[in-house]
């Protein structure tokens, strides 16, 4: 009666969410990891791995902020 139930978890790909697997790997489109469904900031997790993309996430987010201050001018 009692029977333990099963997680099916389902991992798919933060760029292409029509991917979806049962297992962890590799997206066959991008060749990202695939993460768990539901989770969140997945993206910025794989982004921010590549010491180069970090770079490139500050140098937008100073250049927004130093626009944003020119404005209020």
């Amino acid at each position: 009666m009692n029977q333990p139930e099963k997680s099916t978890k389902v991992f798919l790909c933060p760029m292409h969410p029509d991917v979806r697997q049962s297992a962890p790997g590799k997206c066959p489109k991008c060749n990202m990891d695939l993460l768990p469904e539901g989770t969140r900031f997945g993206m910025l997790r794989h982004l921010s791995q590549n010491p180069v993309m970090v770079v490139v996430m500050i140098a937008v987010m100073v250049a927004i902020m130093a626009a944003l201050m020119m404005m209020r001018r």
